[in-house]
């Protein structure tokens, strides 16, 4: 029997107001706290920050994002930090992202505060690489979760509700990825196989999302941090971000991943990206009964995320370009390859065909 692996972070707080903690956190890990930030994140938290560390005695160090989680970026900010107790991530995931690499650059402990529930990052010990122009080129899994994950409901209400709805997207197509990885006793990057902790929390996921998903989108374009936003927001940031690096992934992400190849994609969300991604991998899977691709397609519809190549900005690039970048996917390394079944970029080029048919029968 394979090995079993699971990755955890240290601690995970949600709820409203819970930024006016981080002071107390941060105080447990040392006096000079390095804090990374874009211009919307530091406008968001500031003030809030800057006086819960200042109560708790913790010198706050500020670093403007740069922007993009570039290798030059991370090393940028670690070489700010050598000399600092921690590094403070807080804004999106690739302001969260940097964070991670540039604390664990210095073997430092980190914290991190998403200002968005855009994303599955907060959580993981992983950072996603991308060149200067937005184009990802990898990424990296290190030896150590966050210490601490502070997640404000008050802030994340506040962000725009589409980041809120891609957060959905990522987060919806965990289960279907590590159930795929199941199946086919996939490594995850965690290092071994799905427990059935990861599995549990991934179902959890879907369950929770299929359940208050568009209650909860519907109450944060109202600004309101009810009980299904909260059970959302803990979906798409703890359980989706443990399920997918404990769990695995399959099509799904290797469509979000690919498709910033595309230069035509470049002005949507990871998680736009990912939810295609997924209704792509239920057109692959011919396990999957068409009752369960209908329930995914409505549910993308109704959320307002992408299930067309219209909704990407994809339409109409041609067979042959589409099939190259099928290819492309589907090459060798590629999570395509997780399924318990083989992939080829012929199998890939009609499940996209099929999925974007599908969306359209739902528009």
């Amino acid at each position: 029997m394979p090995k079993k692996a699971i990755s955890l972070p240290r601690k995970f707080i949600q709820g409203r107001g819970v930024i006016e903690e981080i002071g107390a956190y941060a105080a447990m890990l040392g006096k000079k706290a390095v804090v990374l930030w874009g211009t919307r994140a530091k406008a968001a938290v500031g003030e809030q920050v800057a006086k819960s560390l200042d109560a708790a005695g913790v010198e706050l160090v500020d670093v403007p994002f740069g922007g993009e989680t570039t290798h030059a970026e991370a090393e940028r900010v670690a070489a700010i930090a050598k000399d600092a107790a921690m590094v403070i991530g807080i804004g999106g995931g690739k302001c969260i992202d940097a964070a991670k690499a540039a604390a664990i650059y210095n073997k430092l402990p980190h914290i991190i505060v998403p200002t968005v529930a855009s994303n599955d990052a907060p959580t993981s010990a992983c950072t996603v690489w991308y060149d200067p122009d937005g184009v990802m080129i990898g990424f990296d899994m290190w030896d150590a979760n966050p210490d601490y994950i502070l997640v404000d409901t008050d802030v994340i209400v506040k962000a725009p509700v589409r980041l809120f709805v891609a957060g959905i997207g990522d987060a919806i197509a965990t289960w279907y990825e590590a159930e795929a990885c199941r199946q086919s006793r996939a490594i995850t990057c965690t290092g071994g196989v799905a427990s059935l902790t990861a599995l549990a929390m991934a179902e959890l996921c879907r369950d929770v999302l299929l359940e208050h998903g568009l209650r909860a989108i519907a109450d944060v374009k109202l600004g309101a941090a009810t009980p299904s936003v909260e059970k959302v927001v803990e979906a798409t940031t703890l359980l989706s971000g443990i399920g997918w690096e404990s769990g695995g992934l399959a099509t799904a992400h290797a469509m979000g991943n690919g498709l910033p190849m595309l230069p035509e994609t470049h002005g949507y969300y990871h998680g736009e990206k990912v939810a295609f991604g997924l209704l792509t991998q239920l057109c692959l899977d011919d396990d999957v009964e068409p009752a369960d691709i209908d329930e995914i397609a409505g549910f993308l519809t109704e959320a307002g995320l992408p299930t067309t190549f219209a909704d990407l900005n994809i339409e109409g690039l041609g067979e042959e370009r589409m099939k190259l970048f099928s290819a492309a996917v589907a090459g060798e390394g590629s999570f395509v390859h997780n399924h318990p079944f083989a992939v080829t970029p012929a199998d890939l080029y009609d499940a996209m065909m099929s999925a974007d048919a599908k969306g359209r029968e739902y528009k």
